[in-house]
């Protein structure tokens, strides 16, 4: 709370100087709100959504109340304020959101970890660039982060068949998504929106400086060659820049097995049975937990055997005669027996497969940005009875947290985090159906299953994508119909219902996009971003136009780096374009390097992606800052190369 109180000054104060030099009410009126803009994007105060939509809400009732304020006109008319919704970048996103999942859910997927792993063989050299070049492709026709949450379960499979552990192959995985959306005008929010920035600046530029747009693969060279260089990278310098993990040995090892070699956990799975002399008699089950610091995952009462979703109530309370399912750490397993007065079974006879890797087991999960539990606990959610799920440990910035002694809180207590990998106890049954909820993304795929996926559809899935793609390659036909002509080819086809549909959406994604484009008007319109274009070019105005490039793209890196890539895009982009204006130069080259800049998001784990690639591979933020400072100037280097040698003016 100290460190935002003290920001929102330094932020406050920063504000106030400019509007106050500012040469018109509009402009400083402008200047306060990008101020609010940053300060609430960068310090977190609410999520990017809500920043976005306060924001967008703010200069609407700035612009109704114009006249009181001395403006001389609405920063945005009332009327055009919502238009964002309807805006085809908008409509783009959404329509790429559901031919991904149209695509992954026809199985497609795993058909691609398979075959990486049938022509890659079981070396990092050889994985690394199949797996991320794969990635990259995908990560070219839809956003990356879905690119890059639809492999996470590829690598997976790919790390525990290959014995190569994640660390190695999910950071070269997560970067090339994010470099992948670079290859074409619909791999990244902030590429796809940028045509609608170019159209709305051009409303309000003369005659002779206003810009064409870009088709879809007009940007392909430049992303091709940054994926390029990326993969190579990490070929060359992975030794160096990735985690030192050592590769394991494991041959058909059990889920247990996996948890103590991978998280140094050990943990064992008995059967006990209530006594009539135990202290337990009528106490609930979340407190004797919390007490012995063991996980309770079945009880067999007569007959009836309760496990999985629905059936393990907190509040349920221990009776003469129940048999109990149990996971701990065995010293905490000895004493439970022991203190409690238990009957100790050998093996689990009562239980049978239930407690076996045929039906149950350790699994992994991660909480996803997007994920509604983030800042819940365990207990608040009832993540038990609710999902089936006996948290064991959270990996949280490379460290495993679990109750290894008794001054350890109560870890289903502790308030998830975004990028948190959890490793749980739960039936195979309630990890499938976990797969379908968007608040999770399961990392253990390797478990007996049923069939959910569609195979007989993926020549409808293939159909509908492609035709969505001749559409905008060779027709007239604007992108986002054309992409929304291949999502609701999906739903008509029965490759996905309605309700999969509009669960594949990120809404979150949608509104924050949506409500940060009344924001680049206001810059345009006010004359801000010209006020602010006069500054740079009075520092950077005699340079060659390649420096003046290098700075707008190390501006776009800057910006990404502690607010959303589609904020700075907004942000930068009428920048830009006054700025090459005032060079005398394409300004809508440089509006695409700001779009393409804004990608350039690898030091920290502030990118959808990097959060999400964060638990699952144990990384630290120092990880990221090794190899994302080397990543992030290649990025800057090679695309101003790209940018002059091939042709871009």
């Amino acid at each position: 709370m100290t460190k935002k109180l003290v920001a929102a000054v330094i932020f406050a104060v920063i504000a106030i100087y400019f509007s106050s030099i500012a040469p018109t009410a509009s402009v400083a009126w402008v200047v306060l709100i990008l101020a609010l803009t940053v300060y609430l994007f960068a310090l977190e105060v609410v999520t990017v959504d809500v920043a976005a939509i306060t924001i967008m809400v703010l200069i609407g009732i700035v612009s109704v109340a114009a006249a009181y304020l001395g403006l001389d006109q609405a920063l945005v008319p009332p009327k055009q304020l919502f238009s964002g919704f309807s805006s085809n970048a908008v409509i783009s996103i959404i329509a790429v959101m559901i031919i991904g999942a149209g695509l992954d859910k026809t199985g497609i997927m795993g058909k691609v970890a398979e075959f990486i792993l049938k022509i890659g063989g079981s070396t990092e050299k050889s994985i690394i660039p199949l797996t991320s070049g794969s990635v990259a492709f995908i990560s070219s026709f839809m956003q990356n982060v879905g690119a890059a949450a639809l492999f996470l379960p590829v690598v997976s499979r790919i790390s525990n068949r290959a014995e190569i552990p994640m660390s190695r192959l999910l950071m070269p995985m997560g970067f090339s998504a994010i470099l992948g959306g670079t290859m074409t005008m619909i791999g990244s929010s902030p590429l796809i929106l940028l045509n609608d920035l170019i159209l709305t600046s051009n409303t309000y530029l003369p005659e002779g400086n206003k810009m064409h747009t870009w088709d879809l693969f007009d940007v392909t060279p430049i992303g091709l060659s940054l994926v390029i260089v990326g993969i190579t990278y990490f070929i060359i310098a992975g030794n160096y820049v990735l985690p030192k993990v050592a590769p394991s040995d494991k041959n058909k090892e059990t889920t247990l097995d996996y948890l103590r070699r991978t998280y140094q956990l050990d943990m064992r799975v008995s059967e006990v049975e209530v006594t009539a002399k135990s202290p337990l008699l009528n106490r609930k089950l979340l407190e004797v937990e919390t007490q012995y610091n063991v996980r309770v995952i079945a009880i067999k009462e007569g007959h009836r055997i309760k496990a999985g979703v629905d059936d393990l109530d907190r509040n349920l309370e221990f009776k003469i005669g129940q048999v109990l399912g149990i996971i701990s750490l065995p010293d905490r397993e000895d004493d439970f027996v022991e203190l409690a007065q238990l009957l100790e079974h050998e093996g689990t006879p009562s239980f049978g497969d239930l407690l076996s890797d045929k039906k149950s087991g350790i699994a992994e999960i991660v909480i996803p940005n997007n994920s509604s539990l983030i800042n819940k606990s365990a207990i608040d959610i009832w993540m038990r009875k609710r999902y089936g799920l006996s948290l064991l440990g959270i990996l949280r910035n490379g460290k495993t947290l679990y109750a290894k002694d008794q001054d350890l809180p109560e870890i289903r207590a502790m308030p998830f985090q975004a990028g948190d990998m959890l490793l749980v106890y739960t039936t195979w049954e309630s990890l499938e159906r976990l797969e379908k909820d968007n608040n999770f993304i399961t990392i253990t795929t390797e478990y007996p299953r049923k069939e959910e996926n569609r195979p007989h559809k993926v020549y409808w899935a293939l159909g509908f994508f492609l035709l969505a793609l001749s559409l905008a390659l060779f027709t007239p036909t604007p992108l986002a119909l054309a992409l929304m002509t291949g999502a609701i080819g999906m739903i008509w086809s029965g490759v996905l219902n309605i309700e999969e549909a509009y669960q594949a959406v990120s809404w979150k994604t949608v509104f924050l996009l949506a409500s940060l484009i009344p924001l680049g008007v206001a810059v345009e319109s006010s004359g801000t971003a010209r006020w602010i274009a006069d500054g740079v070019l009075s520092f950077a105005g005699g340079q060659p136009i390649w420096v003046i490039q290098f700075i707008v793209a190390l501006l776009a890196m800057s910006f990404t780096l502690v607010m959303s890539n589609v904020g700075a895009t907004v942000l930068l982009v009428p920048l830009a374009v006054n700025i090459a204006i005032g060079v005398d130069t394409n300004p809508a080259v440089m509006a695409l390097i700001v779009a393409l800049g804004t990608s350039n998001s690898f030091i920290l784990p502030t990118h959808q992606v990097n959060a999400l690639i964060m638990g699952p591979g144990g990384y630290r933020v120092t990880d990221f800052m090794k190899a994302g400072s080397i990543m992030s100037l290649l990025f800057i280097t090679v695309l101003i190369l790209a940018v002059n040698v091939l042709g871009y003016h």
